[in-house]
């Protein structure tokens, strides 16, 4: 399994975390949106650590 693929994993398991526990998705806009800013941010940028190392 390739770095990349785990760290969408690791994602997908956010933001379900997110939406479950945390109810970032609720109707109410609240600073919690930020989380998930953050957290598409965050894979974003492993993903372009994981594809610059991976290249090399």
């Amino acid at each position: 399994m390739s770095k990349s693929t785990i760290l969408i994993i690791i994602y997908i398991l956010g933001l379900i975390f997110g939406a479950v526990v945390l109810d970032l998705w609720s109707a109410e806009t609240s600073p919690k949106a930020l989380l998930g800013i953050g957290w598409t941010t965050l894979l974003l940028i492993g993903l372009f650590i994981t594809e610059k190392n991976e290249k090399n």
